[in-house]
């Protein structure tokens, strides 16, 4: 009887997987944030909620008013900045930015974090090869993200020549693709 349930639950789990090739491929492949696991069938709020590593950047989006727009259908990359990347902000910065008559300041540097459109890794790759090295992309704040290779992993340069790398790349979203970077960019 036990053999038997137990060839039932496999082959009804098998059944499940092959009905469902999408959520087979994001068991597989999609990455953990902080620990959590991530959905490729989530948005990036729902997903970035999750995360316990990016608690301040879902603050943030709070603040600023962007959770409806980043619950939305886009297709959006977000380059999101862990909590020890704001932790590297002078002391008080964050607690200043999420006051409401910051709000402008706040979303002009959150949506510096986002391009339109979804472009994994590959894409940046792909597109540094074909102009010498560095990928540029529009940001939905209207500047510019540089990005070059930095060892084995991608680097990105802001507006204001700082630095930050990519740490968790293509964590796939249901609206888009999420970056997670070790540093806040600045417009």
């Amino acid at each position: 009887m036990t053999k038997t349930l137990i060839r039932g639950l496999m082959a009804g789990a098998a059944l499940a997987m092959a009905a469902s090739p999408l959520a087979a491929q994001n068991m597989a492949r999609n990455p953990s944030v902080g620990g959590a696991p991530m959905s490729a069938n989530k948005t990036i709020v729902a997903n970035a909620s999750a995360a316990p590593n990016l608690t301040t950047l879902v603050a943030a989006v709070k603040a600023a008013g962007l959770v409806e727009t980043l619950s939305g259908p886009g297709p959006f990359t977000v380059f999101a900045p862990t909590n020890a990347a704001f932790s590297k902000l002078p002391a008080g910065t964050v607690d200043t930015l999420v006051k409401p008559e910051n709000k402008a300041q706040l979303t002009s540097i959150l949506t510096y974090h986002v391009v339109p459109g979804r472009i994994t890794a590959n894409d940046i790759a792909k597109k540094a090869k074909a102009n010498g090295g560095t990928a540029t992309y529009s940001t939905v704040a209207g500047g510019t993200l540089s990005f070059m290779k930095m060892g084995k992993g991608w680097g990105i340069k802001d507006a204001k020549g700082g630095h930050a790398m990519i740490t968790t790349a293509n964590v796939m979203q249901s609206n888009g693709v999420v970056h997670v970077i070790d540093s806040v960019l600045m417009p």
